[in-house]
């Protein structure tokens, strides 16, 4: 979980660990690599809370248009997608241009436009915006499925539950730097009738990066 208040830096971070900007300073590795081996990008899924995807294009032409600049060969393209439309529920419209699409609608192509490429690191960006339950339940489902198999989501959200619920270890970014790293419980510490809520635990270290 990547978690801090606005303007906190967490897009900047998002942005450095998708090649979109630079460091001024210190080091950013992607993978264990350094960001600027562009290789590593391939092993990338991004989902974003609003896309801007081509509204002329269909679903399938979506996830085959991403999934061509991603690299995927295109033998396995044409299965991959029809397997991700039938997950994300949209295989029924497979073939009609995403802008009479609902917001929800659009957010579960784009979970399946970040899964298109079978990522080893899934960034989910503000992921649950316009989902209706089915969607929030799959999302879910899919960030428990790559923790399964070994691989890493990074979940940037305002969501609380979602946090509490998925997330295994936090960065609670704030001011543009680290004002917690680890895990859920070691944040709202000590347990017992004192025990903090994650509400409360965030509240208190955004208030000190505020002030200081």
């Amino acid at each position: 979980g990547l978690l801090g208040p606005n303007r906190a830096g967490k897009t900047t971070l998002v942005k450095l660990l998708l090649s979109l900007a630079r460091p001024t300073a210190g080091t950013v590795a992607r993978l264990g690599e350094p960001i600027r081996s562009r290789r590593t990008l391939a092993r990338v899924g991004y989902m974003h809370e609003n896309h801007a995807f081509p509204r002329y294009l269909s679903a399938a032409e979506v996830l085959h248009f991403y999934g061509g600049l991603s690299g995927v060969p295109a033998d396995r393209l044409g299965p991959r997608a029809d397997a991700l439309l039938e997950r994300v529920g949209l295989a029924d419209r497979r073939r009609e241009p995403i802008t009479r699409f609902s917001k929800g609608m659009v957010q579960r192509l784009g979970l399946a436009q970040a899964l298109v490429n079978e990522p080893d690191l899934l960034i989910l960006d503000e992921p649950t915006e316009g989902l209706d339950l089915f969607g929030r339940q799959l999302l879910r489902d899919v960030a428990r499925e790559y923790k399964a198999a070994g691989k890493t989501v990074l979940l940037v959200t305002h969501v609380l539950s979602e946090v509490e619920e998925l997330c295994d270890e936090l960065a609670v970014v704030v001011a543009g730097k680290v004002a917690h790293r680890g895990t859920v419980a070691a944040l709202i510490e000590p347990p017992g009738p004192n025990r903090k809520s994650l509400e409360a635990a965030l509240r208190g270290l955004y208030q000190k990066g505020a002030e200081g």
